[in-house]
């Protein structure tokens, strides 16, 4: 048989656990607060959610990454098709390897990763969203979408929530997930206004910003006065309402997965705290919850994840 030239070989892929432990660090390195929660999962589960967090990731980088003014529209064609190659259990990178994995062992669907790859186009196209309704599109593709991709691997115990006349209830809780996901998303917006500012994206509604009379040249000018405090409000109440919608989904899943999914959604919550507390100054400090305030949530979200 031919064998090619040692420089034209091409390297094996990692071994299952090597692509895990990528996976694992690449998690803590890059989402601190996103793997606090999970940590608190069976060690299954926090597998497959470190990877399929890392394709997430890898996905959001093609746009937003170090080399994402090389990304085209067919750069996002070829990574659908990866993604494909992917669900037909033929990894071609690295971390595809957790990937399958993951997809071998929990029924995940594809079509939530094909509307995250949609999202990133949305960001190709586009900078600016003029009203709410186009922004939450925008979140349900990439955010949302991780709450779909999730909950196979969370899991849902309908035991406690049949009736002697519903006795089979299979009720998932679809739209209290992707409200998670948007909802962190929406955080993410409002965390990261300057630095998208910086790139020339405003996030923000247009129509949001004619509300309280601010307008983009304030924003690139990082004007904190009594109009943007007042906008930061509504923007923050907004995301409020999404993370008490996602709250009530919390208890239809398995009771491994409820602490840390209330960790994770308090924890993340908390940068809405850390905004008001900076006196909604994203322009000059970067809102972040601290170390001994995340430890604080830890028993809270124990005691919530068992009384509700």
């Amino acid at each position: 048989m031919l064998q090619l030239p040692k420089s034209q070989r091409k390297k094996p892929l990692a071994s299952r656990s090597e692509a895990y432990e990528l996976c694992r660090g690449t998690t803590a390195k890059h989402s601190k607060t996103f793997y606090i929660g999970t940590m608190l999962m069976p060690t299954e589960k926090r597998r497959a959610i470190w990877a399929i967090y890392v394709w997430c990731r890898r996905t959001d980088e093609l746009v937003d990454g170090s080399e994402s003014h090389l990304t085209t529209p067919e750069t996002l064609d070829c990574w659908e098709k990866q993604l494909e190659s992917v669900f037909a259990g033929q990894p071609i990178e690295d971390p595809d390897v957790a990937l399958v994995d993951t997809l071998e062992s929990f029924p995940i669907d594809i079509q939530p990763f094909r509307d995250m790859i949609a999202g990133q186009r949305m960001d190709l196209a586009r900078s600016r969203y003029e009203t709410f309704e186009e922004l939450r599109l925008y979140c349900y593709r990439v955010a949302g979408t991780v709450g779909l991709m999730s909950n196979a691997v969370l899991g849902v115990d309908n035991r406690h929530h049949s009736t002697p006349w519903t006795p089979s209830s299979n009720y998932v809780p679809t739209e209290e997930a992707i409200a998670l996901g948007i909802a962190n998303q929406l955080t993410n917006i409002l965390r990261d206004v300057g630095e998208d500012a910086q790139r020339g994206r405003i996030y923000l509604p247009l129509e949001d910003l004619a509300l309280f009379d601010y307008s983009e040249q304030d924003l690139f000018n990082g004007v904190v006065d009594e109009r943007w405090r007042a906008l930061m409000r509504f923007e923050i109440q907004r995301a409020r309402k999404f993370y008490a919608q996602a709250e009530k989904g919390i208890h239809y899943l398995n009771s491994d997965s409820r602490w840390p999914v209330w960790t994770a959604l308090m924890l993340y919550r908390g940068i809405l705290d850390a905004i008001e507390r900076n006196q909604y100054d994203v322009f000059n400090q970067r809102a972040f919850v601290p170390k001994p305030r995340k430890m604080l949530y830890l028993p809270v979200a124990w005691l919530r994840a068992q009384a509700l």
